[in-house]
């Protein structure tokens, strides 16, 4: 109960000379790990996200941001339905590709559902959406999707904090 009278060691007003320190502050807080994927006017494309949550349960609405200053930000923003994967500790390299390239799926096994989303074999969850509305987040978009269907798969999930991928379980 003591660490309730904590005092901070470090604090700041989140401005453009502290961006480095509050995007490190923000690293504090451990996400889960998910590819996102469309197609688009080049074909499949993936990028990996760790700004994704639940938004409804009725409707099923998710929500993942997009930065605007991504090379895939307009596929995105213009994709009619996307797949969002939550994907296991195994995936790590397929994260960190995706991460680096939207084309990384020879790195994969995939195949794509009726609207010619890609689907990811070897994720935990998968939420098959559509897209519902998109909003303004200063550099980056919040972007919903109407959940249309849900794949759920046993495994450990991967997670994001302080900068580095990790195990949760």
């Amino acid at each position: 109960m003591n660490n309730l009278l904590q005092h901070p060691t470090n604090s700041f007003r989140p401005d453009g000379d502290r961006a480095g320190d509050y995007r490190k502050a923000l690293g504090q807080f451990p996400t889960g790990v998910t590819i996102v994927t469309c197609m688009s006017q080049i074909g499949p494309l993936g990028i990996t996200v760790n700004s994704f949550t639940s938004v409804s349960l009725d409707p099923a609405l998710i929500v993942w941001c997009p930065t605007k200053n991504s090379s895939r930000y307009h596929a995105f923003m213009r994709a009619k339905s996307f797949a969002v994967h939550v994907m296991p500790v195994e995936a790590k390299e397929l994260c960190i590709a995706f991460a680096k390239s939207g084309q990384a799926f020879e790195q994969a096994s995939w195949s794509v559902n009726d609207q010619q989303v890609p689907l990811l074999d070897g994720c935990l969850a998968r939420f098959e959406c559509r897209y519902f509305a998109d909003y303004d987040g200063g550099d980056h978009s919040l972007l919903l999707g109407l959940v249309e269907r849900v794949s759920v798969f046993d495994g450990v999930p991967l997670t994001y904090i302080q900068g580095s991928y990790n195990s949760a379980g």
